[in-house]
């Protein structure tokens, strides 16, 4: 646990928000029993732990108090005996993929310093990737745990829609809120999920593993592209089965998800925007304030749009257990940067990954194929007709091929 702790202190990439470094030398001395026993856990600042303040990466709750009790997710992890260490880096109020946006200044990669994390979950992603912890936790709105793991070459799982309590998590869409897991690997992902879920891994019968087809699920970096290619034909080698799937409906379904997160982002956001704007970063202002005079009637209809579009999206993948993709267009991009090679960075880390928040479906990303040895990629596994135990061992198949 000092190990830990000193790495903590000694973080050149500006992941720790609050070390909470006596309480968990405390808890070290004398663990408590369970599966996690002693494993020193992470938490985005996005989460109460009691005791800690919860800031969510803004000067808006520069002053706020410590939370008097552990979000459930945390209690949870604290029962099976993991010691929480710290309070980690996001986007600011998590409405944001990059990672850079936040009070107290960008979060670095470990791979290369000059680039990203990926955000929402930030610290989270970027401080197992740099050895500092075997398990963290992060939240997932649109992308906010799988693509900040793609970037940053580890495994982030976003379970079912309500599969993990978000009670004790500041929200930033109700309707796509997820509480998700990061890890260094995906056996450490599945021990934490199983432990959480208090579920069995399944057996897996022959896959039928759905490959997209459609433009709008097309990198835009092609060793991305590779990764996926290089994923696929291990299944396929593992004895699977790929079916091609077209999804006519994507373009309208992803363009109902701005509409409901920035509606529901500013909702819980209006007070303050209206008392002390300047205290929000100007990127997050300025993409919460366009939201204020949205009717309602125009939210119902986009939300009766979202669960048509949902149905027709099921229907079109009905035929396949899983699908592969890439968890995003881009790999890490350089901080600050609005474009990279003639694409906008934002969408190009939200495309990919939106839909299935849209849906609920569970999602993990793990690390994929680097065909030109630099940066890491992440591909995609989602699941269709299977829970998030198939999806895991259907990551474990691709990251041991």
């Amino acid at each position: 646990m000092r190990d830990v702790l000193d790495r903590l202190a000694a973080d050149p990439f500006n992941l720790v928000v609050t070390l909470d470094a006596e309480r968990a030398l405390a808890e070290a001395a004398h663990p408590r029993p369970g599966p996690l026993s002693g494993v020193p856990v992470g938490v985005k600042d996005l989460i109460d732990v009691a005791g800690l303040p919860t800031r969510c990466g803004s000067n808006v709750l520069a002053d706020a108090a410590p939370a008097t009790a552990d979000a459930p997710v945390v209690a949870m992890l604290r029962a099976a005996g993991a010691i929480v260490v710290a309070k980690l880096h996001t986007h600011e109020f998590a409405f944001g993929p990059t990672g850079d946006i936040a009070a107290m200044g960008p979060a670095r990669n470990p791979h290369d310093p000059t680039r990203i994390t990926g955000g929402s979950s930030s610290g989270s992603a970027a401080a197992v990737a740099a050895g500092y912890l075997p398990l963290a936790l992060g939240t997932d709105t649109g992308a906010s745990v799988r693509t900040p793991a793609a970037l940053c070459g580890v495994v982030g799982l976003k379970p079912r829609y309500g599969a993990l309590p978000v009670d004790g998590v500041f929200p930033l869409s109700e309707s796509c809120d997820h509480v998700g897991l990061l890890a260094p690997d995906v056996d450490s992902a599945a021990f934490a999920w199983e432990v959480l879920s208090e579920g069995n891994t399944p057996e897996l019968g022959k896959l039928r593993v759905g490959v997209l087809v459609d433009d709008y699920w097309q990198p835009f970096d092609p060793v991305l592209d590779d990764a996926v290619s290089t994923a696929v034909a291990g299944l396929r080698a593992a004895g699977a089965e790929i079916v091609e799937v077209r999804t006519p409906m994507i373009d309208e379904l992803a363009g109902t998800y701005p509409r409901i997160v920035g509606t529901e982002a500013y909702t819980t956001h209006g007070a303050w925007l209206a008392e002390r704007p300047e205290a929000y970063q100007p990127q997050t202002l300025a993409r919460l304030t366009p939201w204020a005079d949205v009717p309602a009637t125009e939210y119902v209809r986009t939300q009766r749009a979202r669960r048509r579009l949902v149905e027709e999206l099921a229907q079109a993948c009905a035929d396949v257990d899983v699908l592969v993709l890439p968890t995003t267009r881009l790999r890490a991009t350089p901080i600050g940067a609005e474009e990279a090679d003639g694409h906008a960075v934002r969408p190009s880390l939200l495309a990919l990954t939106l839909p299935f928040n849209l849906t609920g479906w569970p999602a993990v990303s793990v690390p994929g194929a680097v065909s030109d040895g630099g940066l890491p990629t992440g591909v995609q596994v989602v699941g269709v007709r299977l829970d998030e135990h198939a999806v895991l061992r259907v990551g474990a198949a691709i990251a041991q091929a």
